[in-house]
């Protein structure tokens, strides 16, 4: 089973994606694969290493658009990589894998992503309006690296806290569409964010409750 998990940023992508290792998958860490081709970029004024978050900053910030090009090239060649190795070398070795994507990947191409389906079954992990302004307070204490693609703007006289909780939700409204667009199967909320369900009830669920649309790629 070759899994591809999409959605925001701490919709809990990297949580399944660990849980499906302890269960023997391989899995494919895009921030981590991103961050290390990065590498150069992160060191700060005061010689310190940046989090890529910090690196790329908010929106409002001199050079934003600059850092949010960067990253998304990296992360173009990063899924490249990552499908050229399947397609290739994949076989019965790999037969479960999980691509645990960025938050961004709905950006990075019809071609790439045609591809995410073509070689993975693509499981969105959804993220309801109601749990958005957890997300907000998250991002703003604990910055992680967001592409806004021209979704924030200002309007006169607002502050860019207020400008980053208006846009925030156009944002998150905007890549759930994306994400349903480009998935094979959506988990609502309630589902996929339960602490007591095992990777493999995760499993099971998935292929039960969403059986008909499941495919085996090879």
């Amino acid at each position: 089973m070759r899994l591809s998990l999409i959605g925001m940023s701490g919709s809990g992508k990297s949580h399944w994606s660990k849980k499906l290792v302890e269960d023997g998958f391989k899995a494919f860490y895009c921030d981590d694969m991103i961050e290390q081709r990065l590498a150069c970029e992160l060191n700060g004024p005061d010689g310190r290493r940046l989090e890529v978050g910090q690196w790329m900053g908010f929106p409002y910030e001199d050079g934003y658009r600059r850092r949010e090009s960067k990253y998304l090239s990296y992360e173009k060649s990063v899924l490249a990589d990552i499908l050229s190795m399947i397609d290739n070398f994949g076989g019965t070795s790999w037969s479960n894998l999980v691509i645990d994507t960025t938050g961004s990947v709905i950006y990075v191409g019809d071609e790439i992503l045609t591809n995410l389906r073509r070689l993975t079954t693509v499981v969105h992990l959804e993220t309801p309006p109601e749990v958005q302004d957890q997300m907000l307070a998250a991002y703003l204490e604990n910055r992680r690296p967001v592409l806004w693609r021209n979704f924030f703007n200002k309007d006169p006289d607002e502050t860019n806290d207020a400008a980053l909780a208006r846009c925030y939700s156009l944002l998150l409204s905007r890549r759930e569409r994306l994400y349903r667009q480009w998935a094979d199967i959506t988990i609502d909320y309630a589902t996929h964010s339960k602490k007591e369900l095992s990777s493999g009830e995760f499993i099971e669920m998935i292929i039960d409750r969403y059986g008909k649309l499941m495919r085996y790629k090879k």
